[in-house]
């Protein structure tokens, strides 16, 4: 096994133990697209981990020399990590907009200091930076059959209506984190606020109001999830199962929330093993089709 071989190996193992649901959508690519996704997948479960996992002594100066690291890999410098060369094959391979990395390393950046977001605008920028980019590094590996610039918004749109879908799905998570990523504007509209949300984390109470926030936050990450779905014919067929898999599972998780009448600041909603089955194998059929004819 060639070192390039290893490092993509290793980007695997991550994308299978923490990406659970996105892992099983990447199966439905072909060969030769997998490890690119495992790749951009390893690069920001790195990122993440060193915000988020608590296990770093000063998260700053790691993302900082992440940064250096990835600049030097980007520019032919090995640095001798397995993620990084493969996320540098993958970025050259498939001619991605480096800035999109740096983008995403300055969301990160954020997560260190900024705890709320005032706005949607506000928190749009955040996610550009965390989600959106995330949709745009991946759709040259996914390809299209319109010219590239026409799918961005709708790549765009599905890494953020996946990060919304996490933001619902892990208040409660985020709050023991000392963050809250839904907009406070939003909050106050339905007279809710922190302290309300931190109780109902605590002692799992019922709160007519909060049910209120989370229907409202689901009905703008479905209307995502709307614009995000446009792009989907305009990928390559060969990647269409993958990701219209990926997205709705993804937004099966909504339908979850509601189910639990909203109820999930002292839970975490998942989709039942019966509806991810009833979900990938149709796909999988499909993209075996797709690698079969082409279409």
């Amino acid at each position: 096994m060639t070192d390039l071989a290893a490092a993509y190996a290793r980007c695997r193992e991550l994308n299978a133990r923490h990406g659970r649901t996105f892992f099983l959508a990447t199966r439905m690519l072909s060969a030769s697209q997998r490890p690119a996704v495992h790749a951009l997948y390893g690069f920001a479960r790195w990122a993440d981990e060193i915000v988020d996992s608590g296990e770093s002594a000063d998260p700053a100066a790691e993302l900082k020399l992440l940064d250096a690291q990835l600049a030097d890999e980007l520019t032919g410098r090995p640095t001798g990590h397995p993620v990084l060369a493969a996320l540098a094959d993958t970025a050259h391979r498939y001619s991605i907009d480096t800035s999109l990395f740096s983008d995403f390393l300055a969301s990160m950046r954020m997560d260190l200091t900024v705890t709320s977001y005032p706005d949607f605008p506000a928190l749009e920028r955040y996610m550009h930076g965390s989600a959106a980019v995330i949709g745009l590094q991946l759709l040259p590996v996914f390809g299209t059959v319109v010219p590239r610039a026409e799918a961005e918004p709708s790549a765009a749109a599905l890494g953020r209506a996946f990060q919304l879908t996490n933001f619902l799905r892990d208040v409660g998570e985020d709050l023991d984190r000392g963050r809250l990523y839904l907009p406070e504007d939003v909050l106050t509209a339905y007279g809710v606020d922190r302290e309300l949300l931190v109780r109902c984390r605590r002692t799992g109470e019922s709160d007519q109001r909060v049910r209120r926030v989370f229907r409202h936050l689901v009905a703008h990450t479905l209307a995502v999830y709307r614009e995000a779905e446009v792009g989907v014919p305009m990928l390559k067929p060969v990647s269409r199962p993958c990701v219209r898999t990926a997205l709705t599972l993804y937004r099966g998780i909504l339908d979850e929330i509601a189910a639990a009448d909203y109820q999930v600041l002292d839970r975490r909603v998942v989709v039942p093993n019966s509806r991810r089955l009833a979900v990938a194998v149709p796909g999988f059929a499909r993209a075996l089709v797709a690698r079969v004819t082409g279409r």
